[in-house]
């Protein structure tokens, strides 16, 4: 009888440990520790739903990687069903990529992203590999705006909820615990995941993901002063080798090494622990949101009593949370920035593209960010909004990237230029700051070069030069020469191999709107060539042993001035289903070295106008016309319209025109009208229905029959393909004039 006192005792002590989710007694502090996991970490939303319904009022948080950032959201305001709407409302497979939007680049850096398939960083004569495959640039310009209203609380403290995330040390290998600074830069930095995305900097550390060291902080949320631990994990065991499919997964694998093994210890040490099952999803399926919500909801729901029970020892409960207004414009009137020692504060400040002192909507802010990201000399942007009384600040953190050379690679094949390997050596601060050097060399069935440089002022005129060779062959039919040169006459010849070969240098200047209209004013050089080998030597023409004798049709250099006025808000150049494009082009030839003795100056005007829209999903409709004319009474032909062929990239006044072969329509005026229905099936597969119709002849809009039913048409059905290294088209063509149709085939980019 006399143990039974001392066993009462041992009774009355020990429950505080063990039964801590009885009822009754003080009012505990709860906290929320929510784990890493990628795309598993929108589970986190489904028992935070679960949690709120339960009546817990949670008092701190702490997370890591996307356990940090719904951890994060939810601690500055946010509810779980605000939540829901926000991530439902996220394309994160496009976050991710970090895809910038076409109007973000420049003409130059529009036609730079549009021809190589590869880029390698090339330093002292060695390649090496980026450090990751995406700056984070749209993920963070996200952050930035979803926490907009607590943009001035610098200690997570003070937030509606104290918080914490953790990240790592790359080198020093150290856990560190992110507490205090600009939210959004802290949560970025512990979902910074190795290789997927450029090391984030803060306060002299280069950081990465806290989940390779501590990818579920309990104890750290504990030292918060929590005295009840609510916890959900979203990561999974060790995966087998069949499951082991992608890069990213044995990533997470060699990650997971250590903190799967911390993981029993430290589920122990959780007072309600919600385990969902994520065996069947991976940290990149985004696509998969609703069932992972449901499965963190389903996960909760079994640990509902234990909820209740916690909720009934709070003696006060969560307050009602308000509906968080996300931001519409903002006012920045100072603008500081940091890092940009290779660039000019007018260069940046151009990139910008939007003025101090005035409102402006968020979105363009965005935009001025993402223009700054699509030059590429940026690894990271970082940025901060906080209020100064008038307005707010906008501090600009830039790291560059280091490197300035770079190896470019492509290949292409049509049925023009037929195959061609390009190899290209890009330069950056060749002469200056803010200025590119690029060299094309490409080889294939006919040697070619483009050599440009760039000096980019931003909003300011900007400095360029050009300097290209360009050559094809194509067999013409002999009948359509002899309509624009003086061909010699010979019965016993239907078809000609007409080589063309164009030397063009241009010095220019440019001003750029908005990243979208582009005005410049240039002087050129041109060097132009038309040739074949199948006419024979007039009779007693002696030539050299071994030697093929070439007829010229033109070989003269002529010299002009010339102006252009370009709109592209495409939002794709080869396959665009949405935006306006516009593109006008006048020259004024001024001299020549008159091969064919007729040169008189003489003006050449052309422009293209079109639009693209969604019809439905995944459907839309390209249209698109275009018209030239030639002014004055110089009988110079080689500069005349010839229509006919398939492709995105030819030179001088040659254009496609479906239903007719390469150089089949020539005339010195044309007028063009084009339309392609665009549907897209499968992701990056496209089936394509197209038509044109045109007028061309000399002197067309003299006569007046530009306005008359058109002469030529022509039709096409195809597929194309956006592969990585540019679109595969595969289209079939055919006219009612010409009676017969062809196909034509083009893989890559062109150039």
């Amino acid at each position: 009888m006399r143990s039974l006192p001392l066993f009462f005792l041992i009774l009355f002590l020990t429950l505080p440990a063990s039964g801590q989710l009885q009822q009754g007694g003080e009012d505990v502090r709860v906290g929320l520790v929510l784990s890493g996991g990628g795309a598993k970490g929108m589970a986190h939303i489904g028992a935070l739903k679960v949690i709120e319904e339960a009546g817990v009022r949670i008092d701190y948080i702490g997370g890591t990687s996307m356990g940090a950032i719904v951890g994060a959201l939810y601690a500055s305001g946010y509810s779980a069903a605000q939540l829901d709407s926000l991530f439902r409302a996220t394309d994160f497979t496009e976050l991710i990529q970090d895809n910038l939007p076409r109007s973000a680049k420049t003409f130059y850096e529009k036609e730079d992203s549009e021809r190589y398939a590869i880029t390698l960083p090339f330093n002292r004569f060695r390649i090496s590999f980026p450090q990751a495959i995406s700056g984070g640039q749209n993920i963070y310009n996200e952050l930035v705006r979803a926490l907009y209203h607590v943009k001035d609380i610098s200690d997570f403290n003070q937030l509606p909820i104290p918080f914490f995330c953790m990240a790592t040390d790359v080198e020093t290998g150290e856990e560190i615990r992110l507490d205090h600074g600009y939210l959004p830069e802290a949560i970025m930095a512990s979902g910074t995941f190795p290789s997927l995305f450029e090391p984030s900097e803060i306060e002299g550390r280069i950081l990465i993901d806290g989940g390779v060291l501590n990818n579920y902080p309990v104890d750290e949320v504990r030292n918060m002063g929590a005295e009840l631990v609510i916890g959900v994990d979203v990561q999974h065991g060790l995966r087998s080798r069949e499951a082991l499919l992608s890069a990213t997964e044995i990533l997470l694998q060699i990650n997971n090494y250590r903190t799967v093994g911390q993981m029993q210890q430290k589920s122990a040490r959780t007072d309600v622990y919600i385990k969902p099952d994520m065996d069947p999803y991976s940290v990149i399926d985004f696509d998969q949101r609703d069932s992972i919500i449901r499965e963190g909801t389903r996960a909760a729901k079994a640990r509902w009593g234990d909820l209740l029970r916690v909720a009934a020892r709070q003696q006060r409960k969560p307050v009602a949370r308000p509906r968080i207004r996300v931001v519409d414009s903002i006012t920045v009137n100072r603008l500081l920035i940091a890092g940009n020692n290779g660039y000019s504060r007018g260069y940046v400040k151009g990139k910008l593209r939007f003025d101090l002192a005035e409102p402006i909507p968020f979105g363009r802010l965005r935009q001025g960010i993402s223009n700054l990201a699509a030059t590429g000399n940026f690894r990271t942007i970082r940025y901060e909004l906080l209020s100064n009384g008038l307005g707010e600040d906008l501090i600009l953190k830039l790291r560059e990237d280091p490197n300035r050379t770079f190896i470019r690679i492509g290949a292409h094949y049509d049925d023009l230029y037929k195959s061609g390997a390009l190899i290209n050596l890009t330069q950056k601060h060749l002469l200056s700051d803010d200025d590119v050097g690029s060299l094309d060399l490409i080889l294939g069935d006919h040697i070619r070069y483009n050599l440009q440089y760039y000096m980019d002022k931003g909003s300011y005129w900007s400095f360029g030069f050009n300097s290209r060779f360009n050559s094809f062959g194509y067999d013409v039919d002999y009948a359509t020469l002899a309509s624009n040169f003086t061909v010699p006459a010979d019965p016993n010849i239907n078809i000609l191999n007409l080589d063309v070969s164009d030397l063009t240098n241009q010095l220019y200047v440019q001003t750029v709107l908005n990243e979208e209209f582009a005005f410049s004013l240039g002087a050129e050089h041109k060097l132009l060539q038309y040739s074949t080998e199948t006419l024979s030597p007039p009779a007693g023409t002696d030539l050299p042993a071994g030697s093929n004798y070439r007829t010229y049709f033109e070989n003269s250099y002529y010299l002009s001035a010339y102006g252009t006025l370009t709109l592209d808000t495409y939002d794709d150049r080869y396959l665009p289903q949405r935006g306006l494009y516009f593109d006008g082009d006048f020259h004024l030839y001024l001299l020549s070295s008159d091969f064919n003795d007729n040169f008189r100056e003489f003006a050449i005007g052309k422009a293209r106008m079109g639009t693209a829209f969604a019809l439905g999903r995944n459907l839309s409709l390209n249209l698109e016309t275009e018209g030239g004319f030639k002014l004055g009474t110089s009988t110079v032909t080689a500069l005349d319209f010839v229509l006919g062929g398939y492709g995105a990239r030819q030179i001088n006044n040659f254009t496609p025109f479906l239903g007719y072969d390469y150089l089949s329509l020539p005339g010195n005026s044309y007028v063009k009208a084009f339309a392609r229905m665009d549907w897209e099936f499968a992701p990056k597969s496209h089936m394509l229905v197209a038509a044109n119709y045109a007028n061309v002849a000399d002197d067309l809009f003299r006569t007046g029959e530009w306005f008359t039913a058109p002469d030529f048409s022509g039709y096409g059905l195809g597929y194309a393909w956006e592969s990585f290294f540019g679109p595969l088209q595969v289209l079939y063509s055919w006219s009612p004039e010409g009676g017969s149709g062809r196909f034509f085939f083009s893989l890559g980019y062109w150039f």
